[in-house]
């Protein structure tokens, strides 16, 4: 038996209630306790500071973006229209949610495509399941007219959902097959339990040059699905896996020849949040939940809100990269950061040197 008795379209509708029950304007954990060291003396202008990144072989004016939510039914399909207004009104990149809804059922492709119709030219992933062959992961790229795709790699959602995948054993293969065969960047890309070094040194291996890590803190998939279930017999399992700033230093922990470029999400609720993470190491830093607020009503109000919070992120990262003396993105790296407790036990028992980051500026 399961919480709602049947599966198909209405999955997606059902994931997105579930993830609304979930949000928190609050930060997580790690993030909240880990804390920059103040210096008084920035040396810098504002007007000096430039938010530009690269990703992926992709330029992006600022270093967030909106990351996986939906598509598959008409509900999903209205809040991909909104998101689709939103990143091109609002400059902001954007990543839909998996189309193995539209491999399924074409019928529902409108879904998807939507994004696309409403943001011709801005920049959009893909996104898909690590089970799925060439063909299908072209047809996803094409639907969406996609400047990269997202291969969602997560186990436990997988085994927690009840018509979920059991076998994992070919997935490291074909993300190789996928990043040799497609025109387009793969990016290997968690749903909220985080990425080990292993994990990402085993990806690296077989060509992956971007990884999202998507630690805990944010929305946890494992929960939804157990929502989903009668009798909610995975409680056990929610929280499981890494949070976004312990995947970040695990990542870090790897020597740079080996290490592809890094997108953060996982919890990630403010501008300060988002610097912390690309002061960590991340390059691209991707929100969900925190837009899904937004649109998920479908109200056209909402939008505007969206874009007033968008350039004001944009304005206040800026700011407190001032504040911090970093003129550019890859200057946040060279900050000086205190790491929440949590993580530093972590590192102990990983052998990753926590302190290092306390002293950064030093090494300038």
């Amino acid at each position: 038996m399961y919480y709602f008795g049947q599966f198909g379209l209405d999955r997606k509708d059902q994931h997105v209630g579930l993830a609304n029950q979930q949000y928190s304007s609050q930060s997580a954990s790690d993030f909240a306790q880990t804390r920059f060291v103040h210096h008084s003396l920035p040396e810098l202008k504002l007007e000096d500071v430039s938010l530009a990144t690269s990703v992926a072989g992709l330029d992006f004016a600022h270093p967030f973006f909106i990351n996986a939510m939906t598509g598959g039914s008409e509900k999903t399909g209205k809040i991909n229209q909104m998101l689709g207004i939103l990143g091109c009104f609002g400059k902001i990149p954007l990543a839909s949610g998996s189309v193995s809804a539209a491999i399924k059922d074409p019928s529902v492709a409108e879904t998807f495509s939507v994004m696309r119709r409403e943001n011709p030219h801005g920049i959009i992933f893909a996104n898909l399941g690590a089970h799925h062959d060439v063909d299908n992961a072209k047809r996803a790229v094409d639907l969406l007219e996609a400047n990269a795709i997202q291969i969602h790699v997560n186990a436990p959602q997988e085994i927690v959902m009840p018509e979920g995948d059991r076998d994992f054993s070919m997935w490291l293969k074909n993300i190789e097959i996928l990043v040799r065969e497609l025109d387009v960047p793969v990016i290997a890309k968690e749903v909220g339990f985080g990425m080990s070094r292993e994990t990402v040194a085993k990806l690296a291996s077989v060509g992956v040059q971007t990884v999202d890590i998507s630690g805990t803190g944010g929305t946890d998939f494992a929960k939804i699905e157990n929502a989903r279930r009668a009798f909610h017999d995975y409680d056990y399992l929610e929280g499981w896996g890494q949070s976004t700033v312990v995947s970040l230093v695990e990542v870090m922990s790897l020597p740079a020849d080996r290490r592809p470029q890094v997108i953060a999400s996982g919890g990630i609720k403010n501008p300060l949040d988002i610097v912390k993470a690309l002061a960590l190491g991340a390059d691209l830093v991707g929100m969900s939940n925190h837009f899904l607020q937004f649109v998920k009503d479908g109200k056209a109000d909402r939008l505007e809100e969206a874009m007033q919070a968008i350039d004001r992120y944009q304005t206040q990262i800026a700011e407190i990269m001032t504040m911090l003396g970093a003129k550019t993105v890859a200057d946040l790296r060279k900050t000086d950061l205190i790491l929440a407790p949590a993580v530093q036990n972590w590192c102990q028992a990983r052998g990753i040197d926590w302190t290092a980051y306390a002293r950064r500026s030093a090494e300038k």
